[in-house]
């Protein structure tokens, strides 16, 4: 792949004037809210599926699952795929198959026919994610301009996350928990029309064929490794697992090798030989994990063993968005003024400090700590992830751009999908193995152990003094295992800042080092 710096706009498109960059970077913004808002909702609309659709543990995790593993499998094959048709057209194209999707979603009957609509979401997605960073880079060449854009790319991720809990609790307590995903609808009418007029195409000027072969092994690769780290998360070594991530690792391996000998690979491997980009790359990885793991989990927490209503959940959720927000907004500024792996390491370091307060969590834990480890937590995965995106579309040719927003986008979903399925797969290790008051039926017993959404279903049916003591002792398991699981987690991210912080050491704004 060429590595001279192409201009990438097509032949009697013009770049638009600053004012017209700044639009079409709002129109932009509007596709991250889209995705963001999706993966949001789903934690404050799980109680009310499990009690619609009644999916297993195991189900419901693939419903939180199957979005974000889809997502991180297709993300590099599409970014590629946008660099040679057209960013542009491959975002709106997107756009319009989000929407239809998220109408499938809406309408599930069956546990099964969800997660087919969540996969269905995720290829959506996954042509959607890379475009809007490839675009920026495309639209920003100034490094402070571009700092500050992708700045407000990641706030307004964050302001999706924030938007999704709030209306999403508001639609939960009026309507069917399917209204959730028809929120999409009119962000993506907007983006449609707006985008149409507003963006600019953009495409790499010499980008070789497409490479089907690569795709499969990107795909089947990123599934059966997540697949493989799940299964053995929430069960244990297994075949099964042994097998997933055998065909995850081959595959993956072959997909570079593959990558090494194409003339137009789908992402030129050799960035990953940059420490500074992959540093970037680990660092977005974990501290998305961190955040995503943590929010879909006290979603099921504050309303399950807290009380709480959908909207008031979503509400006490706010202060990891905002304070995501505000550090994504400052993370270029602050580099400026210290360095790009003081932000970088800072930021986790926060998000490992919140997890530690969290490994204190109670039934009945009062909001103040709650409050606190949340707004940590996000100012942590502002400064991290707004810092990490820009390091990484920064360090490559324009005309990879697609590519490189691709990689940046793989860690975000990746680090969400593995935040449900790592954290998921430990808090349900825990919490299977709660007991239950003698004498309660095998059946109620059983669906009680299944979700945490199913033992309120179980205490309702059961009633009396022995459904209350079947619903303490479950949600009594459940904060055990979040306690468990915050943790590890925290252990997780305090080492992985402290590894940025050198890894990262040198590291300049703008991709140099």
């Amino acid at each position: 792949m060429s590595t001279a710096s192409h201009q990438t706009l097509p032949e009697g498109v013009d770049q638009p004037k600053p004012r017209g960059r700044w639009a079409a970077l709002g129109v932009l913004v509007l596709a991250v809210l889209l995705v963001a808002v999706d993966a949001t909702v789903l934690g404050l609309a799980s109680p009310f599926i499990s009690a619609d659709l009644a999916p297993t543990g195991a189900q419901l995790l693939w419903i939180g699952d199957a979005y974000s593993f889809v997502l991180a499998g297709l993300l590099v094959s599409m970014g590629s795929l946008g660099d040679r048709i057209g960013r542009k057209r491959m975002l709106l194209v997107g756009a319009a198959a989000f929407g239809a999707a998220s109408v499938l979603n809406a309408y599930a009957t069956s546990p099964e026919m969800l997660i087919g609509a969540r996969a269905l979401l995720g290829f959506a997605g996954a042509m959607l994610m890379p475009s809007t960073l490839a675009l920026i880079r495309n639209l920003f060449t100034d490094p402070r301009e571009r700092s500050l854009a992708i700045g407000v790319w990641a706030a307004g991720a964050s302001a999706g996350a924030a938007f999704g809990p709030v209306v999403g609790g508001f639609l939960l307590e009026h309507f069917w928990w399917g209204s959730v995903f028809l929120i999409n609808l009119p962000v993506m009418a907007v983006l449609l029309v707006v985008g149409a007029k507003l963006l600019p195409e953009s495409k790499d000027p010499a980008p070789g064929p497409w490479d089907l072969p690569s795709v499969g092994l990107s795909l089947v690769g990123m599934i059966g490794v997540v697949y493989a780290i799940k299964d053995l998360a929430g069960h244990g070594l297994s075949a099964t697992a042994g097998l997933a991530a055998l065909v995850g690792v081959t595959a993956l391996t072959l997909f570079v090798r593959r990558q090494r000998t194409l003339a137009s690979p789908l992402i030129d491997v050799r960035l990953f030989r940059h420490r500074g980009f992959s540093a970037a790359v680990s660092a977005d990885l974990f501290s998305v994990l961190g955040l995503t793991g943590l929010v879909f989990f006290l979603s099921q927490y504050f309303q399950l063993v807290q009380g709480m209503s959908p909207l008031r959940a979503g509400l006490a959720e706010l202060p990891a968005t905002a304070g995501s927000i505000v550090t994504g907004l400052l993370a270029g500024w602050l580099v400026r003024r210290t360095s790009v792996r003081s932000v970088v390491a800072g930021g986790l370091g926060l998000i490992g400090g919140a997890l530690v307060l969290l490994a204190w969590l109670q039934q009945g834990t009062g909001y103040a700590l709650l409050f606190t480890a949340l707004l940590l937590v996000g100012f942590g995965a502002g400064l991290s992830f707004a810092t990490t995106s820009e390091v990484i579309v920064s360090s490559v040719p324009k005309e990879q751009a697609g590519a490189a927003g691709a990689v940046a986008e793989t860690a975000y979903e990746l680090g969400a999908a593995l935040g449900i399925a790592l954290l998921g797969s430990m808090v349900t290790g825990v919490y299977r193995g709660f007991p239950v008051p003698p004498g309660t039926p095998p059946e109620i017993a059983e669906a009680a152990h299944a979700s945490m959404g199913g033992a309120v279903e179980a205490a309702a049916t059961l009633g009396g003094p022995a459904g209350q003591a079947l619903l303490a002792s479950a949600q009594e398991a459940f904060t055990e295992g979040l306690r468990i699981t915050s943790g590890v987690s925290a252990v997780l991210l305090l080492v992985t800042a402290a590894a940025s912080w050198f890894l990262l050491k040198g590291q300049k704004q703008g991709g140099a080092s």
